[in-house]
């Protein structure tokens, strides 16, 4: 089995995340990316009930390689919102879980300007400080861009430097290793993809349905949103079922 392919013997779900806070008034853009505390707190719960430990896409390598097995999850956070760190650690760390935020390197401290076109309310990002606190927290760190760009519409050399730097920004202000990244807006092109394992990563998420197979790309590796209105049995579905699975396309 290549090294650039998973190994797992039974499907892997890696759970995708954005905000965990209360949405918005109604008729707000993209209200779905939000999770609220008390729902992120019981699903983690309901994790733990059936058996599954919560784990950062480094901790979960060895699983993807096929060199562990277990009841495993992948639990990861896109673009670095401060409410990731005071309202989601907590409650990782009560349970004994590990995550990764994917952090973009040029907007820490700032807010999500890439979303003011769509109309979506700006919320605070992580800064260089809250990132070490979330990696004191047992957390961890990945690469989302420098500036969340959609890599589909930017040149090759911007792609290659906000894949790449990102990567070097982030090690600098941490002083800890990123070794994994994410695709903004799950975009990408072969020409990416080959970008980013030139980069260094070992792994890369995507946005593409299903939970992971074996025989997957490390550079595209799929996973499970959790959404506003995932309920706790929708969870379970997506989960310990192939609920996800049935939705790749």
């Amino acid at each position: 089995m290549s090294t650039f392919r998973t190994a797992n013997p039974s499907p892997i779900p890696i759970l995708m995340y954005h905000q965990i806070e209360v949405a918005p008034p109604k008729g707000a853009a993209f209200r779905s990316l939000y999770v609220s505390p008390r729902d992120f707190s019981r699903q983690m719960a309901l994790l733990s009930l059936m058996g599954y430990r919560g784990l950062s896409m480094s901790a979960l390598m060895p699983y993807l390689k096929g060199e562990r097995t277990g009841k495993v999850v992948g639990i990861t956070f896109d673009d670095g919102y401060l409410n990731n760190l005071t309202n989601a650690l907590p409650v990782l760390k009560r349970h004994g879980f590990s995550s990764t935020c994917y952090a973009v390197s040029q907007q820490l401290g700032k807010t999500n300007a890439w979303d003011i076109e769509a109309g979506i309310v700006q919320t605070t990002l992580m800064n260089a400080s809250h990132l070490r606190l979330w990696l004191a927290g047992g957390q961890e760190v990945g690469a989302h861009t420098r500036h969340h760009v959609r890599l589909t519409q930017a040149d090759l050399s911007t792609c290659t430097k906000e894949i790449s730097l990102c990567k070097s920004e982030l090690e600098e202000m941490t002083d800890s290793s990123v070794r994994h990244f994410c695709y903004p807006y799950g975009d990408y092109t072969a020409d990416h993809v080959a970008m980013a394992r030139a980069a260094g990563y070992e792994s890369v998420t995507t946005t593409q349905r299903s939970r992971c197979q074996t025989s997957e790309d490390m550079m595209l590796l799929p996973r499970v949103p959790v959404v506003r209105s995932t309920s706790l049995p929708l969870l379970w579905l997506k989960v310990a079922t192939g609920y996800e699975d049935r939705r790749r396309t």
